[in-house]
């Protein structure tokens, strides 16, 4: 069973002393919101509870260089659902390494994972094949360089908690 507690304890014993970074649910948006005055410690809140969501927020930390974490949301671009062809093609170009990370994790939790177009009141229809593949080569890559370094820690957290192996290319090779 995959519970979201599980994920949290898990992140934070992790990291919370290393990168003073806590893993929290959220009701709504997924939001990044590094430490402030109001509160000593970053925090990666994620939506409603949802396992997935906190899956795909810890990669997007994961990719986060040291300057994007002291930045709301990484001071990333970000353009809502209801995106034309243009944007949704930007938003696919930012979320291909994220989405890879995420894939790395989810094999590593035993959890399945699904590539996210996140368009679905866009006048574009996204190419969701197409998007997977991207996702899967950028994966691949990773399998081959190095996924980055919180990254790789953390599947290895992952993997031993849920009794998975940690992702080889192999894993990255059906389609999801």
């Amino acid at each position: 069973m995959h519970h979201y507690r599980d994920l949290i304890t898990l992140f934070n014993d992790t990291f919370l002393a290393s990168h003073n970074t806590e893993l929290v649910r959220g009701d709504d948006e997924p939001i990044y919101l590094p430490a402030s005055v109001g509160h000593e410690r970053h925090r990666i809140v994620f939506a409603h509870g949802y396992y997935a969501s906190a899956l795909h927020e810890i990669a997007h930390w994961c990719l986060a260089g040291a300057e994007r974490r002291q930045q709301v949301d990484y001071d990333y671009w970000y353009c809502p659902d209801g995106r034309n062809s243009a944007q949704q093609q930007a938003f696919e170009q930012v979320e291909v390494k994220p989405q890879a990370i995420e894939w790395g994790l989810c094999l590593a939790a035993g959890f399945r994972f699904n590539v996210s177009t996140d368009n679905l009141n866009g006048s574009a229809e996204p190419d969701r094949q197409g998007f997977q593949e991207k996702v899967r080569t950028q994966a691949l890559h990773y399998v081959a360089q190095g996924f980055p370094v919180r990254a790789g820690q953390f599947m290895t957290v992952l993997a031993g908690f849920y009794g998975q192996l940690v992702p080889c290319a192999a894993d990255f090779e059906v389609a999801v």
